[in-house]
């Protein structure tokens, strides 16, 4: 078994950059090789380990130094980072409309590259990269986590395989305030609302259980945004509720339920049990572990490289037509009608 841990740079310590590290680090200690050897960003403080904490989900993302700056690199500029021998993957937790750009040059310098979502707030954009990915020596992830998150896999494993017989309606739903440590959010040009930076985890997982609907229909706003999903030979009942526009003291919610022919899933973040099967009339609480969605998507990726595998659970390819997808479900808020793919 080879000994070599695979160089990790990241770009962007803000709350996901954190959150990407601290999964590297659980990562290398249940044996998936890797080692942080440098970290971009514009902050003095943050490329000297001194970060703070944020978000709505606990994941690791400690407070207090996360690295000694003595081992790891700071670089005040990505192309600085990218042109650093001893980094070979990549992950990019920057604002979203730098994506692209950033992940273009990390490619063209070898790297791999995990990417942060959305990857794109346009599907031309999201085809430029794809289309280099596809080229490029190094691979490119984007980082949808919740494709990775256990109790989701199961969910989908479910639905791929047929074992309680096909889905039948499914619904899922990601509720919370919009992120208040970051200015960036509230710039709809820059970030695509909650339509685009929170919605788009469910309209990635609707279609990586049902493929890519007939037709949208949307309603709400790029704050909180419902949509139906038309599958003439799928499931008659596809739902997904998205929104950042709770008031303070919401607790953030995640949740779907898939009926099947022959039992139902449920689940629900922070819930105990977190996954209920119900079949047969009986409700069975699954195990589905500690781990969380970031652990799973960055050991998949260091599994890959380790691997030399360019088969990955989630894709650039994915990326385009999830983008296309909430394209046309924001042309459907707008015009408020069923928008046809």
């Amino acid at each position: 078994m080879s000994t070599h841990k695979i160089g990790v740079g990241i770009v962007g310590l803000g709350f996901m950059g954190r959150t990407h590290l601290a999964a590297f680090n659980a990562a290398d200690a249940a044996g998936f090789g890797n080692q942080l050897v440098a970290v971009c960003d514009s902050d003095p403080a943050r490329r000297a380990g001194i970060v703070g904490a944020g978000g709505n989900i606990d994941t690791g993302a400690a407070s207090e130094r996360m690295f000694d700056p003595a081992k790891v690199r700071g670089y005040a500029e990505p192309a600085q980072l990218f042109a650093d021998p001893s980094v070979e993957l990549v992950s990019i937790c920057t604002h979203t409309t730098s994506h692209v750009d950033l992940a273009l040059a990390a490619l063209a310098a070898g790297k791999h590259v995990l990417l942060e979502k959305p990857v794109a707030l346009d599907s031309a954009s999201a085809q430029r990269l794809a289309d280099a990915a596809a080229k490029s020596k190094g691979l490119c992830m984007p980082a949808m986590c919740i494709r990775f998150w256990p109790a989701w896999e199961r969910a989908l494993r479910a639905v791929r395989s047929g074992e309680f017989g096909a889905a039948r309606s499914a619904v899922f739903r990601r509720l919370g305030n919009r992120p208040g440590w970051n200015g960036f959010y509230s710039d709809y040009e820059q970030s695509g609302g909650a339509l685009f930076d929170l919605h788009v985890h469910d309209v990635d997982f609707v279609r990586a259980c049902f493929g890519d609907p007939a037709s949208v229909a949307s309603t709400g706003s790029l704050d909180h945004v419902t949509t139906l999903y038309h599958y003439p030979s799928g499931p008659s009942h596809v739902v997904a509720e998205g929104g950042w526009d709770h008031g303070d003291g919401w607790a953030f919610k995640m949740s779907f339920t898939i009926i099947f022919e022959r039992a139902t899933l449920d689940y629900e973040f922070a819930r105990s049990p977190e996954l209920v099967l119900v079949k047969d009339g009986q409700r069975t609480a699954l195990d589905v572990g500690p781990l969380h969605g970031y652990d799973g998507e960055v050991r998949h990726l260091l599994a890959a490289i380790a691997a030399g595998s360019r088969t990955l659970g989630a894709t650039m390819a994915d990326a385009v037509a999830h983008t296309r997808l909430i394209e046309a479900e924001r042309k459907s808020l707008g015009s408020r009608s069923t928008v046809a793919l």
